[in-house]
């Protein structure tokens, strides 16, 4: 059998994306089989459709993008005991999640939170464990703390707000023009419009400095942190100059799940402390439009690509 999937065989703009008719994979020891109803669209399905990770994170050619994804189990493999067909689940996976099936290993899904569908599933699946490798895992980050969230309007960085509230924190986001009430919304202590303010001016004495941006903005971010405080960086490697001038841990963190994190934050979205937002749909078939959708900025939320058949 055969099954519809995204690929492209050389690096460059939207326009080497194909939709293709490929072999239906079916799982081995161990793996799952999941029929995906929707997945995400991110920023870094464009970096690497650019060519631009293939230093930190090397992808083989042709590649099948996507790396987070919501569905249902249709077939386990041998030796799989934490899932059954009809289960409902989302996790991370490192590419294929452009497509209408995926085998996953068993460590890669989790079930899908009892007030959550598909959709919001898959749209949450990326920002959870990125918001918990950043916040839990490598931040430590403690109630009381004050933690600054560069570009807290996007998908993820919605996602982190509410979670560094769940965590007791004190937070500044900042935005990039809008998405200002939204984020005030969901917690965000104070926010700052990186386009019409300067944050060094008004942030001070920060404990953790989540950055989700990059560029001049994660460089001028080691201005406003405490010594001995933190910066954590999710799309580039934090100065290890600026580190040393100004006395601040550094790291640049890369997204992973654990039954940890799975059991955290899956209990923060059933008490209803993390909601998602989905910012706009589209067809499997207009992965490309997707993309270049995202590319054109001031998303607030998720972008997601539903599955036809499901």
């Amino acid at each position: 059998m055969t099954m519809k999937a995204i690929q492209y065989k050389a690096f460059g703009n939207s326009d080497v994306i194909q939709l293709l008719e490929v072999e239906k994979p079916s799982p081995k020891h161990n793996e799952v089989l999941v029929r995906i109803a929707s997945a995400t669209v991110n920023p870094f399905d464009i970096k690497v459709r650019q060519g631009d990770l293939q230093q930190q994170m090397p992808v083989d050619l042709p590649y099948f993008p996507g790396v987070d994804i919501a569905g249902t189990v249709e077939l386990t493999g041998s030796g799989v005991t934490g899932f059954k067909k009809g289960d409902q689940v989302f996790g991370n996976v490192m590419g294929g999640g452009y497509a209408e099936y995926i085998i996953c290993s068993e460590d890669m899904i989790y079930p899908i939170p009892s007030n959550m569908n598909l959709e919001e599933a898959a749209a949450l699946a990326v920002p959870l464990n990125t918001s918990y490798s950043v916040l839990v895992e490598n931040g430590a980050l403690k109630s009381g703390q004050r933690v600054l969230i560069q570009g807290a309007a996007g998908g993820v960085g919605l996602v982190m707000v509410q979670m560094a509230k769940a965590l007791g924190a004190y937070v500044i986001a900042t935005v990039n023009g809008e998405g200002q009430e939204l984020v005030k919304s969901l917690g965000a202590d104070e926010v700052i419009d990186n386009k019409t303010q300067d944050f060094t001016q008004t942030v001070k004495d920060i404990d953790l400095v989540a950055d989700l941006v990059g560029g001049g903005i994660q460089a001028r971010s080691f201005e406003v942190v405490k010594p001995g405080g933190q910066l954590l960086g999710i799309v580039m490697p934090p100065s290890e100059e600026l580190a040393k001038k100004h006395d601040v841990l550094i790291k640049f963190v890369f997204n992973k799940s654990s039954n940890r994190s799975k059991e955290f934050v899956n209990g923060l979205v059933e008490d209803g402390k993390i909601i998602p937002h989905i910012a706009k749909t589209f067809k499997l078939e207009n992965a490309r439009e997707a993309q270049d959708f995202l590319s054109a900025g001031g998303v607030h939320g998720k972008v997601l690509l539903t599955i036809r058949g499901n």
